[in-house]
């Protein structure tokens, strides 16, 4: 019990922490005394947990398998699906989680099988968290783009579920808990990469509007980087009876599904078996039930497309991540008793619905089918334009788990990673990890920016209709749901700062962007004055920057935006004709793909025919090819440029110092200059406008990510400028080549 104690008073201490930082909860003070982590078990009280693992294999075949562009069929069985519970119960709140080996599963299914469950056992149906693996190798119990639902197995599947949550609960016996969580980050990648700006694809109605796509192939030149970040966590609860039995093993972690012939359980159950062994529990009594649950990897997958490709081997892979997972587990402490809590809140969001003129080609597209299937793209999603309007808005099912510090956030949708580190950074719980495509599901949910980007992921359809909106609204709703089910406010996302970055503090800029946020539209100016910058659209969040614990101090990693056609723009008040301005920057396009490569930086005025300013970028296949670059506008067309050539897909220092006519860069923390020279003075006077990532009319903005932009309002000395580098990395690392 002691173990309990030091838990509880860890929280308690975060919690008043917390309260001082951020004010009183959104929990009420009853919600607040009734879920307090210092809560100890009555007497009388014990902690009991049951589970079971029930085959839901078809039994007739063949079956229909969705989780494709277009319907396929089954034969056989490769290997057993099961939906996996476990049932837990500490005294007064019983609750249940099942992990079924299933693609999709509506929300209309799993309500009936919480009722049939409820019926049997009487735990409430808003107890119960029922999600799909996501397995695309199962049989179709929803209708998604081209595939129906299989009739036969879709009455089968709602009755097995609920005989195994009763199994569970009739297995139920005294037991002990814990968890833990590890990094796996070879194992799961964003599978969603941007297109560079003349490289663009056509969705299937046909408009040029894709920069984004999934799976690009491996090392495709046509692609500049990833577009969101990683979640390479996997997080773990593990059940044990008293004297050391283990009864279940709960893992989450963010990756999409590998990839196995239907029927099959794919990885999930390769995971869940390889745990059983590395357990020692095949001999269990009740059988040891291991589960993998499906993580927020609407945009991940196994494959690393910044990588040569590798041969596949399914059963390795789930072998790879069973092992990361049992080093983990040998940590575990366990828990005689622990408080449990669960919330469920319903949702109601709008779809994208096709206007009249897609509507229109929609309709006669279907028509001419005449009743077939369809069999194309554009005829999968002129068939998906007119079953989203017959469901105008839909209702989401959300719910929050407790279970002593540690949090679950069970969200019906496919949740790319960004929303899941999110979620887990602002948690009131910790750890937190969220299950996907629990209790329905409603498709992915990008987040606003990701939709500009275009691709499979936000082309309206049943798997991908819910509005722009969705993602903060349901990120919202469920950081609700953590704080009430916790009695404790969400934490504030904070910025800690590293050598760097204190370096730079020193140096007293008059604005400093880290660029660390998780969406816009504002960019926090860190110095203090109040210079906060705007994101445009075309902005991708929360990438990796430059590597270096040297950045963020106490975080693991450095984050920065990726500009894919957008800029950020602040006005800078009182800047005169001496400034200087110093940035991270990681060029995605070869230097010979337009003839300027892309502008970092620009000061000017907004639309200004000719761009007249101060404009530093990369040069391209007009010019100064590959070397960093100054212009000050085409009516003066004065040109400096570099020596040194800037390798694609690497991180570099530059600093850009302005004093009245003469210019000089600095480039990796060199002494000596890049460029050194005059140029007159090209932004009108009293210009405080300042554009990172693009020029101030839009011309050749930049494709790549930049990163701790600082602003001062003085000339920087080369020594400064080196002692800025300095503080970064030793400078055997400049230009190292990190993603």
């Amino acid at each position: 019990m002691s173990n309990l104690m030091n838990w509880a008073k860890q929280v308690v201490a975060a919690s008043l922490c917390l309260v001082a930082l951020a004010g009183l909860g959104h929990g009420s003070a009853s919600a607040q005394a009734q879920s307090n982590p210092t809560e100890r078990p009555t007497p009388g009280r014990q902690f009991r947990a049951g589970a079971y693992a029930i085959d839901i294999t078809p039994l007739k075949f063949p079956v229909i398998v969705n989780g494709g562009f277009n319907e396929q069929q089954a034969a056989r069985a490769n290997d057993p699906l099961h939906a996996r519970c476990l049932v837990l119960d500490d005294g007064s709140v019983r609750l249940a989680i099942v992990v079924v080996d299933s693609c999709l599963i509506p929300r209309e299914l799993l309500d009936e099988a919480k009722q049939m469950a409820h019926e049997a056992t009487g735990i409430r149906t808003d107890r119960m968290l029922i999600s799909a693996t996501h397995t695309h190798s199962a049989p179709s119990v929803m209708g998604a783009l081209g595939s129906d639902p299989d009739h036969e197995y879709s009455q089968f599947l709602p009755g097995q579920i609920a005989k195994g949550i009763e199994r569970a609960v009739n297995s139920l016996a005294p037991a002990r808990i814990g968890w833990a969580v590890a990094d796996d980050p070879e194992h799961t990648h964003c599978r969603r990469w941007i297109l560079r700006p003349d490289k663009m694809q056509s969705d299937p109605f046909g408009q040029r509007t894709v920069r984004a796509m999934m799976h690009p192939g491996y090392q495709n030149p046509d692609y500049v980087g990833p577009a969101g970040p990683v979640d390479p966590q996997i997080s773990m609860l593990s059940v044990q009876s008293p004297d050391g039995r283990p009864i279940a093993f709960l893992a989450n972690y963010s990756m999409h599904y590998y990839g196995s012939p239907a029927v099959s359980a794919d990885y999930y159950g390769r995971f869940a078996e390889k745990m059983k062994q590395l357990i020692g529990a095949g001999k269990a009594e009740p059988p040891f039930v291991g589960i993998m649950s499906q993580g927020t990897s609407g945009d991940q997958q196994w494959m690393d497309y910044s990588r040569p490709s590798k041969p596949r081997d399914i059963d390795a892979y789930g072998e790879a991540i069973a092992r990361v997972a049992f080093e983990a587990y040998k940590t575990i402490q366990y828990h005689d008793w622990a408080p449990l809590g669960m919330r469920e809140k319903k949702i109601r969001l709008g779809v994208r619905l096709p206007d009249a003129q897609r509507l229109a080609w929609a309709k006669q597209l279907v028509a001419e089918m005449k009743g077939r299937k369809p069999k194309t793209r554009p005829e999968i999603y002129a068939r998906e334009q007119i079953l989203l309007r017959e469901r105008p808005r839909r209702e989401l099912k959300l719910q929050a788990l407790r279970i002593g510090p540690l949090g679950i956030a069970a969200i019906p949708c496919e949740v790319f990673a960004i929303t899941g580190l999110k979620i887990k950074a602002q948690s009131p719980l910790v750890p937190t990890f969220t299950i996907g495509l629990a209790n329905g599901a409603e498709g992915y949910i990008p987040p606003p920016e990701q939709h500009g980007l275009g691709g499979y992921t936000t082309w309206p359809a049943r798997t991908a209709g819910l509005e722009v909106s969705a993602e903060p609204k349901i990120v919202d709703a469920v950081l609700g749901l953590l704080e009430d089910v916790s009695g404790l406010p969400r934490r504030p996302v904070v910025e800690t700062h590293g050598p760097y970055a204190r370096a730079i503090l020193a140096s007293k800029p008059i604005a400093y962007w880290r660029l660390s946020e998780f969406q816009g539209p504002r960019a926090l100016d860190s110095s203090g004055k109040n210079h906060n910058g705007e994101y445009e659209d075309g902005v991708a969040f929360y990438l990796e920057g430059p590597s270096l614990p040297t950045f963020s101090g106490e975080k693991p990693i450095n984050r920065s935006p990726h500009f894919a056609g957008g800029r950020m723009k602040a006005t800078v008040k009182n800047l005169g004709t001496t400034f200087s301005i110093e940035m991270w920057f990681n060029n995605g396009l070869p230097v010979d793909a337009r003839a300027v490569t892309g502008y970092l930086f620009s000061r000017g005025i907004a639309g200004a025919q000719g761009a007249p300013g101060d404009h530093l970028g990369i040069g391209g296949s007009d010019m100064a090819t590959g070397k960093v670059l100054f212009f000050n506008g085409e009516a003066l067309n004065q040109v400096l440029s570099g020596t040194t050539e800037i390798r694609p897909q690497t991180w570099n220092h530059v600093v850009l110092v302005r004093n009245a006519t003469k210019v000089t860069v600095y480039l990796n923390g060199a002494t000596t200059p890049e460029i050194s020279g005059q140029a007159s003075i090209g932004f009108p006077l009293g210009a405080m406008q300042l554009f990172i990532g693009g020029r101030c009319d839009n011309f050749a903005n930049f494709e790549g990510k930049i990163d701790e932009v600082a602003v001062y309002d003085r000339s920087l000395s080369a020594n400064e400028v080196a002692k800025h580098y300095d503080a970064a990395s030793p400078r055997s690392t400049s230009g190292s080549e990190q993603r």
